[in-house]
């Protein structure tokens, strides 16, 4: 993806530069003219420009003589999912993100992205994935290869598409070398913060350590899974549904070979010849309210399911949402072997 930089020029700067950096832009062609400071004052098109000529102004004029002075923009903290939406079916291809100062702190481009979720996004990475082993003695399980990239790059590369850009890794095990990968996240176009984890804390304790998320609902995910899942829709379904947690469910499907009977004391009430009972586990995916990870004790061994369990017993409304795309759990050497063929045939 574009660094959103490419799209910024400053106030000062003359139009004929400002062509140069439009035609290297190509289909994304809009600057954001902003101050030294990084203050969005405007925006500039080769229309624009085509319009100052008109009007005989050189190509020595500053790019402030050309601008659109009220662009449509985001506030980062500030804009839901409906605005999104709305500034897409307009077909508004290129929007900047504002901070609470003005100053442009990301654009983002529908050209590329499926959507911008108002979300943070943790990755638990923390694991010894000892059902791996001899691959994981020296590697980390999330920097496994699957096809051309590691396991956690396939899921951090789709939740960007999703317009996710604040994220948290939770380490453990070699987490130097996923701290390296990644750094402070710049090089990928997003905030790439870390939690560690001294002793093992569970698939979510590692989460009751941090207290500075950027949004009010937090996307927690397993490091491990290989998915097409479609956060936008995940999104819209955790806000429609008013849940305070929802959690991806795999269905599976029972069939069983003989007529099933409902009894009572023994007397047949009804029967189901050879059903088919479908049941659905814990993905590892989940959306949950910014509030509710208070629940989540400080350095202690905690799981997804103690979460889930506490919400139920303190009246929280926990929702499913059952898979329909692709996902898998790349947990054991089958399961590796497996994502390695469908890599070749997904589109994430």
């Amino acid at each position: 993806m574009r660094n959103y930089k490419d799209h910024l020029i400053l106030e000062d700067a003359q139009v004929k530069s400002a062509l140069r950096a439009l035609d290297k832009l190509a289909a994304d062609a809009i600057l954001f003219v902003v101050t030294a400071q990084g203050k969005l004052l405007g925006s500039l098109t080769d229309g624009d420009v085509r319009r100052g000529l008109i009007k005989e102004y050189s190509l020595e004029n500053k790019v402030t003589d050309f601008i659109q002075k009220n662009p449509k923009y985001l506030t980062k903290h500030d804009y839901s999912i409906r605005d999104i939406i709305r500034l897409r079916e307009a077909n508004l291809k290129v929007i900047p993100v504002l901070d609470g100062e003005g100053i442009v702190c990301n654009v983002i481009n529908f050209r590329v992205l499926k959507s911008y979720l108002p979300v943070d996004a943790v990755i638990m990475a923390g694991g010894r994935g000892s059902r791996l082993q001899p691959l994981t003695d020296t590697v980390p399980k999330p920097l496994l290869k699957v096809g051309d990239k590691a396991i956690i790059d396939h899921n951090v590369d789709r939740l960007r598409k999703f317009g996710v850009d604040d994220f948290w890794l939770s380490l453990r095990y070699l987490g130097e070398q996923l701290q390296n990968h990644y750094g402070n996240g710049e090089s990928r176009g997003v905030n790439m913060h870390y939690v560690w984890e001294n002793e093992p804390l569970g698939t979510i304790g590692a989460v009751g350590n941090i207290d500075n998320f950027e949004h009010e609902v937090i996307l927690l995910t397993n490091s491990d899974i290989l998915t097409t899942l479609d956060y936008e829709d995940f999104y819209l379904d955790f806000l429609e549904t008013n849940a305070d947690m929802s959690v991806v469910t795999i269905p599976y499907q029972v069939d069983v070979p003989y007529a099933v009977m409902e009894t009572d004391n023994n007397l047949v009430k009804s029967f189901i010849e050879k059903p088919t009972y479908t049941y659905y586990s814990n993905g590892g995916i989940y959306l949950i309210k910014r509030d509710v990870l208070k629940k989540i004790p400080k350095n202690t061994l905690f799981n997804a399911t103690d979460l889930m369990e506490q919400l139920l017993v303190d009246g929280g409304k926990l929702v499913s949402y059952p898979m329909r795309q692709y996902w898998l759990d790349i947990g054991r050497h089958d399961d590796l072997k497996k994502a390695q063929e469908d890599i070749k045939h997904l589109s994430l």
